[in-house]
């Protein structure tokens, strides 16, 4: 009584795993293009097998270690072509290159995305202004963007570009501390950029000391 529900149980069992097979196959062809050669695409004669855990099993004809892996359901992957015998592991390679790509992923989210700031100038920006924009750029470098420092020329003020590369001048020094000249001074049209980047870190770390010590020097 139970034979036929049990042969048709066991018909879509068999045609469930045929299509994971086929879906696995199409990932794995795929996958191959991009680096370790899987599978039948191994031509070496012989392989040091190692196993999905890890364990070495020794030297295999390459047919008996690809059957071993079809039998586990994974895959065959050839990791190091080069050495005699080539060594091949047995893993789930779709699997392995899916964390690959996490991993990649989250390592490219860590990475620090650069900005690129604008502070505006006048040539003949008063003192209060310049303290104030100052202190704007103070807080983009600290934030680690880049800055590009713009100097506005106006009418017979393109006579004088003298002007605002002296504001550029002053304005390096003033965070010689902080940053970085990494674009010199240079006219285009009728401004003038310049742009500077944050001191890494460490850089910060060790001019900040040393302005300290020759502060305590002073005072002693």
């Amino acid at each position: 009584m139970h034979g036929p529900g049990r042969n048709a149980r066991a018909f879509f069992v068999e045609r469930r795993k045929a299509r994971t097979r086929g879906k696995r196959k199409k990932e794995v062809g795929e996958i191959a293009a991009q680096g370790f050669r899987l599978n039948e695409k191994i031509t070496c004669p012989e392989c040091r097998l190692i196993s999905y855990d890890g364990e070495q099993l020794g030297i295999y004809p390459i047919a008996d270690a690809r059957r071993i892996a079809m039998n586990a359901g994974l895959d065959l992957v050839e990791i190091a072509p080069n050495s005699n015998p080539p060594v091949c592991r047995i893993m789930d390679y779709g699997k392995y290159k899916y964390e690959q790509a996490i991993k990649q992923k989250q390592a490219r989210k860590k990475q620090s995305k650069i900005e690129i700031k604008e502070m505006k100038f006048r040539p003949k920006i008063d003192v209060g202004d310049y303290n104030t924009k100052k202190k704007h750029v103070e807080r983009f470098l600290a934030a680690g963007s880049k800055v590009k420092i713009t100097i506005m020329f106006r009418g017979r003020e393109m006579a004088h570009p003298d002007q605002g590369l002296g504001i550029l001048e002053r304005l390096a020094e003033d965070l010689k501390d902080q940053a970085v000249i990494e674009n010199q001074p240079k006219m285009e049209g009728r401004n003038m950029h310049m742009l500077i980047a944050p001191l890494p870190a460490n850089v910060q770390k060790k001019k900040a000391e040393k302005k300290a010590t020759e502060e305590k020097g002073k005072e002693e």
